[in-house]
């Protein structure tokens, strides 16, 4: 949180009493000076904090922002992939932090398919810009900055998205026979550390209340997944969590709330088998099946 951040560069401002305040806020300096290595994204990233803490610092003149997202372009700078802030370190209303919340999670999937080897520029300003939104939406009252830096994000995401996107494939298919009730499965994916119905989601759940309304089965099973990443217990809550939301989707849509059955796995049931603490978007999932 910032308060936290706050107090911990008020101190060190006081210990370093002796000291200009151009020397107190070297670490801005050391960036700019800085020769980055590593990847093209580590690289791109710390250009990215560069040009963001200098804002800050020189602009805004928001010295703990500048050091805070200026030791990031330092990291980034070493070559280490530092990681857009985590949504709970801020200070936001229940509706900011939902937003955000799933605009971190688009990011980290967007990573986790590759985006920061496909697209190093785009992903490293796609972080950036998540980073000034969620600090400009801390402070809540620069309501152009808060625009200006959510645009930024959503028009980096949606470049990033589209270049780790394969090309679409168009078929002509012939129609469909009747559903066989017992083997009817469908899967809707989730953002990491997410219960949210993305897009896509929904539109899988409207092909099933379509399937349902025209051959309706005796129940309808709804099983929610996770993937190793956090502890079991965690996963197990938060599986349920995303099979309740597909069961109200499907309420929504007019699908009768006695033929479903909920029911958690949680990381148990792995569609892709990886070690503890692996982040696979495949196992973050509800499967809906029909008997």
């Amino acid at each position: 949180m910032k308060s936290v951040r706050n107090l911990v560069l008020a101190a060190g401002v006081v210990a370093l009493s002796g000291c200009t305040m151009f020397d107190t806020y070297s670490e801005v300096d050391a960036l700019n000076e800085a020769q980055p290595v590593g990847s093209p994204f580590t690289q791109a990233l710390a250009g990215e904090y560069k040009a963001f803490a200098n804002t800050e610092l020189k602009d805004m003149l928001d010295y703990p922002d500048a050091l805070h997202f200026a030791r990031k372009g330092l990291s980034a700078a070493s070559g280490e992939a530092v990681m857009p802030e985590p949504v709970g370190d801020w200070n936001l209303s229940e509706n900011h932090i939902k937003e955000l919340s799933a605009a971190r999670g688009r990011l980290v999937v967007s990573f986790d398919m590759g985006g920061r080897e496909i697209a190093p520029a785009a992903a490293a300003l796609a972080q950036a810009k998540f980073d000034c939104w969620i600090e400009q939406q801390e402070e809540n009252w620069q309501t152009e900055d808060i625009l200006s830096c959510k645009k930024g994000y959503l028009n980096a995401i949606a470049e990033l998205e589209g270049l780790i996107q394969p090309e679409p494939v168009i078929e002509i298919v012939p129609e469909p026979a009747p559903m066989i009730p017992e083997e009817a499965m469908y899967l809707v994916f989730f953002n990491w550390d997410a219960s949210t119905l993305s897009s896509g989601a929904k539109n899988v759940i409207d092909a099933i209340a379509s399937e349902v309304a025209k051959n309706t089965p005796s129940q309808i099973s709804i099983s929610g997944h996770a993937d190793t990443s956090g502890a079991q217990d965690y996963n197990k809550r938060l599986a349920f969590k995303r099979a309740n939301e597909v069961r109200d989707a499907l309420i929504e849509r007019g699908v009768d709330p006695e033929l479903l059955v909920v029911e958690s796995h949680g990381e148990d049931e792995l569609l892709v088998k990886t070690t503890d603490n692996v982040r696979e978007p495949a196992n973050r999932r509800v499967n809906i099946s029909f008997k």
